[in-house]
């Protein structure tokens, strides 16, 4: 953990003094301020865990110190210090954002529990805000029963109770962030932040600052100090997606921090120590990603020491109905929609399909399903044009690829039965679309949600 520094804010010297010594003598680094003002000329050129400010000072007092603290949005906690008898004015100090008070002449214990107390505070204070952002994004927890994602239970079981670094591969919306938070939450590290980054979404120039944060005055723009990610996963877990697309400047810097457990803020020269445990992710392979350049092979070595390899949606049919399911329930109460289940040949396309966007993807689908059936069963004509339009559906519906789950059909149907039946479908549904348009191709096309050039291809197909 990195060394805590606390400010002493109070116009005597030798209380400043004193105060110094205790709180050195409990492991804290120490800075003074002679008021208020001095106090926030500090605060806006260090990194300050906690404010100790006597109420009484020339130039600013401690109450203003508090009040220009809260008004400019800052919720570093402040103990105030008192005079024995004058404890009312510390009592309103608190009204105005005062985590705690302390009376003098002081005593140790009383000293070092207020602090222990204040900065505890302060740290949850930080990670509650961090937790809502992510509880206003949310994520799914895991669904699927399959063979394939058996295995990759017991890899996180395996590995997450260690230390170890691990590298998660895997195509776009597989679900390499909710592997990475499940390996946190079985960690030791679960009562510490699990804090995300998408090195793809971030600019070389923001990503390097939103990493190991900045002093002020480091950059134009830098008008405060601010904590980078690693910080805030201190003691905690760090997960870098598609790290395959960082800059390979911030790269080498990254393997740097990897390798001695330090960083150093932009435009600062003071080491912090750092407990953070990186799991990383790409959607690339990575040693073709060294081939291209892409990643560095030190870094790759470095991160490459436990990999789990999640399978596409596409090997894994058995877990697509379940999923299917569970997202149509879940969009299903958004709408306050019943639901109604699937038709079994909506359920027999669902899981032919490739499904290239993979999990998301079925999602995605299962929202625009549920919103155009209105809560009723899903059929056909409610999943997106992909699916019929996809001619990939020979190679992988069969007898045997089709899951105990789903519905049940005749033991004769085959590939082009199925087929026969999507052609007849399609075509009843561009009829009634025409007709509904009085012939108007354009009206028509965006009635059943394809492209005007794919319903001339089919018109001229079917007609």
């Amino acid at each position: 953990m990195p060394q805590q520094s606390i400010l002493v804010a109070d116009d005597e010297a030798k209380m400043r003094r004193l105060l110094e010594i205790m709180l050195t003598q409990m492991g804290y680094e120490v800075l003074q301020a002679a008021d208020g003002l001095e106090a926030i000329e500090v605060l806006s050129n260090h990194t300050i865990d906690l404010v100790i400010t006597d109420l009484r000072m020339p130039r600013l007092d401690g109450i203003g110190l508090l009040r220009q603290l809260r008004e400019q949005h800052n919720e570093i906690p402040v103990i105030v210090v008192t005079a024995y008898g004058t404890v009312e004015s510390a009592v309103d100090a608190m009204k105005y954002g005062a985590s705690d008070y302390i009376v003098r002449p002081f005593e140790l214990d009383a000293v070092e529990v207020a602090v222990q107390r204040a900065l505890r505070l302060g740290k949850v204070q930080r990670e509650n805000r961090y937790l809502r952002q992510e509880v206003e994004q949310g994520w799914h927890g895991f669904i699927g029963s399959s063979t394939a994602m058996q295995q990759i239970y017991t890899q996180i079981e395996q590995v997450a109770p260690t230390k170890t670094g691990v590298l998660i591969q895997g195509e776009t919306g597989t679900g390499k962030e909710l592997v990475a938070r499940a390996i946190h939450n079985a960690s030791p590290r679960a009562q510490a932040l699990f804090v995300s980054i998408n090195c793809a979404a971030i600019p070389a120039d923001i990503l390097e600052s939103e990493l190991f944060g900045y002093s002020k005055g480091a950059f134009t723009g830098a008008n405060k100090e601010r904590v980078g990610k690693f910080e805030l996963a201190d003691g905690g877990t760090l997960f870098l997606d598609e790290i395959t697309e960082m800059d390979f400047n911030i790269q080498a810097k990254l393997l740097r921090v990897l390798q001695e457990r330090t960083l150093e803020r932009l435009g600062s020269n003071r080491t912090i120590a750092i407990d953070v445990r990186v799991i990383a992710a790409s959607n690339r392979n990575p040693r073709q990603a060294i081939i291209d350049q892409k990643l560095r092979e030190d870094l790759f070595y470095r991160l490459n020491v436990f990999t789990v390899v999640l399978p596409p949606l596409r090997e894994r049919r058995d877990d697509i109905l379940p999923l299917a399911r569970y997202f149509l329930e879940k969009h299903a109460r958004e709408f306050a929609y019943p639901f109604n289940d699937i038709e079994a040949d909506a359920a027999l396309c669902l899981t032919a399909y490739s499904w290239p966007g993979n999990v998301r993807e079925l999602e995605n689908m299962m929202e625009r399903a549920i919103v155009l059936s209105g809560g009723r069963t899903i059929a056909i004509g409610h999943l997106s044009s992909d699916i019929l339009e996809d001619n990939r559906l020979d190679d992988v519906v069969s007898k045997d690829k089709l899951s105990p789950q789903q519905p049940s059909f005749d033991q004769s149907v085959n590939v082009a039965g199925l087929n026969m039946q999507v052609e007849q479908l399609e075509k009843r549904l561009i009829q009634e679309a025409l007709v509904k348009t009085n012939d108007n191709k354009a009206k028509a096309a965006q009635l059943l949600d394809i492209s005007e050039r794919s319903l001339w291809y089919k018109i001229k197909k079917y007609f």
